[in-house]
C-alpha cells in the first residue's frame, strides 16, 4: 500500500467512474494516473491498495488541477469537498518501477507503473509514508 495525497490518489483511482463502460473507455483514452513519481525505487510488484491522505490542501488541489491543464490531460477534478481522505480508496495492480516512461504522468526520477485500477468501499485507515500493512 502507498500513502499519497488525496488528489493523486484519486487521479489513480477516478471512483467517479463508477460504469464498466465509463472505466474502460478513460483506461483506452488515458485517463487513469498510470505512474506515480516517487525520488527512490522499489522492487514491490503485485496488489497495492491506494490510500487518500487524511490532509489534502487547497494548494495540493490547485496544484493537481494545474499538472491535468499543463499535461493536457482531459480530467475534470471533483470539488475539492468531495475528496475521500484518510482512508483506503481503491486498489492497483503494480507492474513495475522504472526511471523512464513515456506516460504523461511521468515526471520523476522513478515511476511506479499501475495497471488495473479499481474502485473499493472507503474504509478509514490511519496512513503513513511509503508502503505499510493494513
Amino acid at each position: 500500500m502507498t500513502s499519497d495525497d488525496s488528489g493523486h490518489s484519486w487521479n489513480i483511482i477516478s471512483p467517479d467512474l463508477t460504469t464498466p463502460e465509463q472505466r474502460r473507455e478513460a483506461r483506452a483514452e488515458g485517463l487513469f494516473q498510470d505512474v506515480e513519481n516517487r525520488t527512490w525505487p522499489t522492487k514491490q510488484r503485485g496488489p497495492f491498495l491506494i490510500h487518500a491522505a487524511k490532509h489534502f490542501t487547497w494548494q495540493e488541489y490547485h496544484d493537481c488541477q494545474n499538472f491535468l491543464i499543463e499535461s493536457d490531460l482531459a480530467i475534470h477534478l471533483p470539488e475539492f469537498e468531495s475528496f475521500q481522505t484518510g482512508g483506503i480508496i481503491g486498489q492497483v495492480i503494480m507492474d513495475d518501477c522504472r526511471d523512464d516512461f513515456t506516460s504523461p504522468w511521468f515526471t520523476g526520477r522513478y515511476g511506479f507503473h499501475f495497471s488495473s485500477p479499481e474502485i473499493l468501499p472507503f474504509k478509514p485507515v490511519s496512513g503513513r509514508l511509503g508502503f505499510f500493512p493494513v
